[in-house]
């Protein structure tokens, strides 16, 4: 009757619900440094098996299809997009991006305790005693750490990570700390905590550390920053198609609701 109707229309309201958060939130972030843009897959719900594909009929045949009515939809996942993002040239010394696959290692506070996050976001800064921090609300510390001196006049950064400065009165550069990144078998698998920064799980894998350049890790760009990885246009048009699939979605549950209202007026003829 009509009421499965109205449960697979409010399950698919329910869903797209869901997407236009996702959707919304890839919008928010178009600007935000390292962002990887989310999706939302969506799976059927159980059915109502009316009558079993394959039954025979009178003439001891199988019947090639069954009566089966679908009860709705829900949201499976939603799913990171780690396509690299647009370059965006700064010529700043602490800006730095990383040309491939890996994450900067971040020291950061999470539910009061002391956790290395991971961000693709390389927009560096240094705090009062020189060390190397990200850029985001917390002013996390890099890990590992690397302190510039504060006499340093030049900053320079190989694409292998090593950090070297020329100091006041000195003609060369001196090594002043590696940087180090990660990399995960299945990045998707990250959890999202904010402030651009993703914790492992036991969904991305343990992380496999190493120096960039080597065992499939990307390199260093100084100078430059990665973009969010949004395509508006393409956000756009997911917005738009949501926003008419709940329309419609809300249509059926008007059309499951006068159906029901006729079959309740029977009893008065």
């Amino acid at each position: 009757m009509a009421i499965t109707a109205l449960y697979a229309a409010a399950s698919g309201m329910r869903a797209l619900d869901e997407k236009l958060n996702v959707v919304a939130n890839n919008l928010a972030n178009i600007n935000t440094q390292g962002f990887k843009r989310s999706r939302v897959n969506f799976e059927d719900l159980l059915y109502q098996v009316r009558r079993e594909p394959g039954v025979l009929n009178q003439n001891n045949e199988p019947i090639p299809h069954g009566v089966l009515v679908g009860t709705g939809v829900k949201v499976s996942g939603t799913q990171l997009n780690f396509a690299e993002g647009s370059v965006d040239p700064t010529g700043r010394p602490l800006d730095w991006r990383i040309d491939g696959e890996g994450f900067f290692q971040i020291r950061t506070i999470q539910d009061g305790t002391e956790q290395i996050a991971y961000t693709r976001a390389g927009n560096f800064g240094q705090n009062a005693i020189g060390n190397i921090i990200l850029g985001n609300s917390d002013g996390a510390v890099l890990e590992p750490q690397i302190a510039i001196p504060t006499d340093a006049i030049e900053i320079v950064v190989s694409r292998n990570g090593e950090v070297r400065v020329r100091q006041q009165g000195a003609n060369t550069l001196s090594a002043v700390g590696q940087i180090e990144v990660a990399r995960f078998v299945n990045p998707e698998g990250l959890k999202q905590i904010g402030r651009n920064l993703y914790l492992e799980t036991d969904a991305s894998g343990v992380p496999v550390n190493g120096t960039p350049q080597q065992d499939g890790l990307g390199s260093i760009n100084q100078g430059e920053l990665e973009i969010s990885n949004v395509d508006p246009v393409r956000e756009l048009i997911d917005l738009i198609t949501t926003q008419r699939s709940f329309e419609l979605n809300s249509q059926s549950i008007q059309s499951a609701d006068e159906t029901l209202q006729i079959v309740s007026n029977l009893r008065r003829f």
